[in-house]
């Protein structure tokens, strides 16, 4: 199990956003963030909102109490997105690759644990907030991040890397979605992942 543990980065991951401001000052119209000079658009951004919505409001009698517990969905899958570019990068710098194979006997894994694919998609729903549709990201997110901590040895080191993988790629946030924490490599208030326990498959809601 890898230990909870403050981040501490010194340099500033915060710089002047070219590409977020228009003349005006204000932020560009259709950018939710920049990450390493690419757009994540404020489309794609909803269209992973909105995948999450349509599979909270087909849960039936749970989908009011769903939809109230994340009001906060378009700053929680912007993190992710913005940290999903942070893993990568460091993990192309070190070497470090997931193939399709390991994403599919992961998920293979996940299905056998929770029995079938409605609990273990309603698990995801309920415990992180992902539609079905974004549980091989979540597969390879989760495999690449671990790869990466054995690949320097511990958590820390490789939180070390991460945390320079995002100073190289200029982060640049839209404030209306929060402001980026270079010391946490997060957006806003949002729990880092990197500080977790190892990854497992995602077990089933309590009573399921």
């Amino acid at each position: 199990m890898h230990r909870r543990t403050a981040l501490s980065v010194s340099a500033a991951l915060l710089v002047a956003a070219p590409l977020l401001s228009a003349c005006s000052g204000q932020a560009r119209p259709g950018t939710a963030a920049v990450v390493g000079g690419e757009r994540i658009t404020t489309a794609a951004l909803q269209a992973q909102v909105n995948d999450v919505r349509a599979a909270q409001n087909r849960s039936g009698a749970a989908a009011a109490q769903l939809i109230q517990s994340t009001p906060g969905l378009e700053r929680i899958k912007l993190n992710k997105m913005i940290q999903t570019e942070v893993l990568e990068r460091a993990a192309k710098d070190a070497g470090v690759s997931v193939s399709a194979k390991e994403v599919g006997d992961f998920r293979k894994a996940q299905l056998e644990q929770a029995g079938d694919a409605g609990r273990l998609e309603q698990a995801a729903l309920q415990q992180a907030s992902l539609a079905p549709g974004q549980l091989d990201a979540d597969a390879r997110f989760k495999l690449l991040r671990d790869k990466l901590f054995d690949h320097y040895g511990s958590q820390d080191k490789a939180v070390v890397q991460l945390a320079a993988a995002a100073k190289a790629l200029h982060i640049e946030v839209n404030p209306r979605y929060g402001v980026w924490d270079p010391q946490q490599i997060v957006l806003g208030d949002q729990d880092t992942p990197w500080i977790v326990q190892r990854t497992r498959p995602e077990q089933p809601p309590a009573g399921a």
